[in-house]
């Protein structure tokens, strides 16, 4: 026989059908300092943690509104997968794409628009990873490809956002393809003498980053981010080594030389303007010697 009694009956919890005065999604906190944030104020900080500065992944839509002035024009969007391979694993991936295309409101893994960056007319490609880990299939390769395109049409500067998993292993070898298509366009482009800067925030992994991502003219990335071929753990399992600290994050490459500049979100959209005001600079005239200016003055007196 217990040794107290329960004096009164235990506070009724709400029932499950009434629902909650306090709305859901307000807050969020952020895993590096673990400060509970509002979630209104970490958009006015474009997803960038006030306290730790820790970024959070944004989507390619707001990556868009980060980098661009005002309206953007967006291009290609109806391109889509037709699943040439036809292929299965847990379920279909004709299925996942339809669940993917409803949760995302997108087609593919990838916005190609045209708009202004800080009054520079610019042609950029962001990339989703909500969109099946921002996956390089069949259709991101095309939609970078004719981003490239356009950019020699229009004699514009190209900037590619890399946020992916890498190549998309349902497509198979098609999706690896994409790699070495890319790779030609951007290299018409560099013939072609106009800019590409290229964009790695986390994580930019597998066949984007072994392609396209590292092929800027200036390679930028957000801090932390996470960049890299293989991932930390299949290395360390794979050469059973522990792997120094901060490896395959974006200050360890920057260390390294793989990297140009490591820039901070917030002041990412001047940092690029500020890349392609630099690269297009006509260069300064060269100024007369000194001393044949001064030999045409003497051969003009008598």
């Amino acid at each position: 026989m217990a040794w107290f009694k329960k004096a009164r009956k235990p506070i009724a919890s709400s029932s499950p059908d009434k629902p909650s005065r306090v709305p859901e999604g307000l807050w969020v906190k952020c895993p590096g300092c673990s400060q509970i944030i509002y979630n209104k104020d970490l958009e006015r900080n474009l997803g960038v943690c006030p306290k730790c500065a820790h970024h959070f992944r944004i989507g390619a839509v707001e990556r868009l509104r980060t980098l661009l002035d005002g309206e953007w024009e967006e291009h290609f969007k109806d391109l889509t997968s037709t699943d040439p391979l036809e292929f299965t694993d847990t379920k279909p991936y004709r299925d996942r794409l339809r669940v993917t295309k409803k949760n995302t409101g997108m087609k593919d893994a990838v916005v190609v628009a045209t708009g202004r960056l800080d009054g520079l007319d610019v042609v950029i490609a962001a990339m989703e990873y909500a969109f099946i880990g921002g996956s390089m299939g069949v259709v991101v390769g095309e939609k970078i490809a004719r981003a490239v395109e356009m950019a020699l049409e229009r004699r514009e500067p190209l900037i590619i956002v890399s946020c992916s998993g890498g190549a998309r292993m349902m497509e198979g070898a098609l999706s690896l393809m994409q790699m070495a298509k890319v790779s030609a366009a951007l290299a018409r482009l560099d013939r072609a003498r106009l800019p590409f800067v290229s964009v790695l925030t986390d994580p930019t992994t597998g066949g984007v980053t072994a392609s396209f991502a590292m092929l800027g003219d200036v390679n930028l990335a957000e801090p932390k981010a996470l960049i890299g071929f293989a991932g930390p753990r299949v290395i360390e399992q794979t050469i059973r080594q522990k792997l120094p600290e901060g490896f395959q994050r974006s200050e360890f490459l920057l260390e390294h030389g793989m990297l140009d500049l490591v820039v901070d979100r917030r002041d990412m959209k001047a940092t690029i303007a500020r890349t392609l005001r630099f690269m297009r600079a006509e260069p300064a005239p060269v100024p007369e010697a000194p001393m044949a200016a001064a030999a045409a003055v003497d051969s003009d007196q008598p």
